[in-house]
């Protein structure tokens, strides 16, 4: 399927192909949180790297990596790009080189409808989701995670046959 998204201000234009346009997993994070804006989670989905385009703005495009541990220094694996003007687009993590996550708020394409019980919410633990956060109590028999799930966003596109 492909996507087409934006940025708020609608400086930067993008297209990527997906597989996996369903936005099913909120991630609680303190790096997907504040990053995403600062709610209680971010949703992205995932694309295939090599049709990504840039359409439009990529003179506004600003790459991020977040530190993963504040105390060891240790950095994220992936780079968060941003629209320099207004808002996070996707990331991309070399480890993961054919794959890109487009953030799913940042997608214009209408993407299919996830039934509530079938969202997955990972990063609940103390450390990282806010204490504010409206969310699960981590319990993998209703999808919630104090890290990360049993399952992969194709293979849960795979198991609930959701593949485009």
């Amino acid at each position: 399927m492909e996507l087409k998204g934006s940025c708020h201000c609608e400086k930067v234009k993008f297209s990527v192909t997906s597989h996996t346009p369903c936005p099913f997993m909120r991630c609680y994070c303190s790096i997907c949180r504040k990053c995403q804006g600062g709610g209680g989670f971010a949703i992205n989905i995932m694309g295939l790297h090599k049709t990504l385009k840039v359409e439009q703005g990529s003179e506004y495009l600003k790459g991020y990596r977040a530190l993963r541990d504040k105390k060891s220094g240790e950095l994220c694996g992936n780079i968060r790009y941003f629209c320099s003007e207004c808002c996070h687009l996707y990331a991309y993590c070399e480890e993961y080189a054919d794959l890109v996550y487009p953030m799913a708020c940042a997608i214009d394409t209408p993407l299919p409808a996830v039934d509530y019980d079938d969202i997955y919410h990972i990063m609940l633990n103390k450390d990282s989701k806010a204490n504010w956060a409206i969310a699960p109590e981590p319990n993998p028999k209703k999808h919630a995670y104090s890290e990360y799930p049993d399952i992969s966003l194709e293979e849960w596109h795979k198991h609930n046959n959701r593949l485009a």
